[in-house]
C-alpha cells in the first residue's frame, strides 16, 4: 500500500500465550539446569558448539556454559512474560532456535547422508525445530504487526 508504513505493536495477544508458555518454560528449564553443570556436561557443550561455531572453540568453556545459560534464563523468563511483545521475544527466540537447528545440522552423525531427517543419535537435536516455528510465528503474525497510513 502507497503511503503506509508497518509499526510493531507492543502487545501480547492471548493466541501467542500457548507457545510463548511451553517454549519459555522449556528454555528457562535448560538455562537454570546449566547453572550447576558438571565438569563433562560443561566440555560435551562446549565441544558440541564449537564444531558449529568455530568462534567458540576460542572461550573457556566454563564461561561459555555460563554465557548460554544466562541467555537461555533471560530468553524463557521473557517468553513468559507477557508485558514483553510477542515480536521481540519471538525474533529472540528465533535467533536461539536457529542456531541450535544449524548446530543439529552440523554434527555430523545427526542426519543422514544427503538429508535433513534425523538418525536416532540426531533425534534429541532435532526437535529444537518446534522452538523455531514457534518463534517464527510470533515474528510474521498480524497481530504483531499494524500498518498506519501516514
Amino acid at each position: 500500500m502507497l503511503g503506509s508504513k508497518l509499526v510493531l505493536k507492543p502487545r501480547t495477544r492471548i493466541r501467542h500465550l500457548p507457545g510463548r508458555l511451553a517454549a519459555g518454560a522449556f528454555v528457562l528449564n535448560e538455562g537454570l539446569g546449566k547453572l550447576d553443570a558438571d565438569d563433562d556436561t560443561v566440555k560435551r557443550l562446549h565441544q558440541a558448539a564449537a564444531s558449529a561455531y568455530p568462534v567458540v572453540a576460542d572461550m573457556d568453556p566454563p564461561t561459555f556454559v555460563n554465557a548460554l545459560a544466562a541467555g537461555e534464563i533471560a530468553l524463557g523468563g521473557a517468553l513468559l512474560v507477557p508485558f514483553v511483545p510477542s515480536w521481540l521475544v519471538g525474533l529472540g527466540l528465533t535467533a536461539f532456535a536457529g542456531g541450535l537447528v544449524n548446530l543439529y545440522l552440523h554434527t555430523p552423525g545427526a542426519t543422514h547422508e544427503g538429508s535433513v531427517r534425523p538418525t536416532r543419535q540426531g533425534r534429541p537435536m532435532a526437535k529444537d525445530v518446534w522452538m523455531l516455528g514457534i518463534g517464527l510465528g510470533l515474528v510474521l503474525d498480524r497481530g504483531s504487526w499494524q500498518r498506519r497510513r501516514r
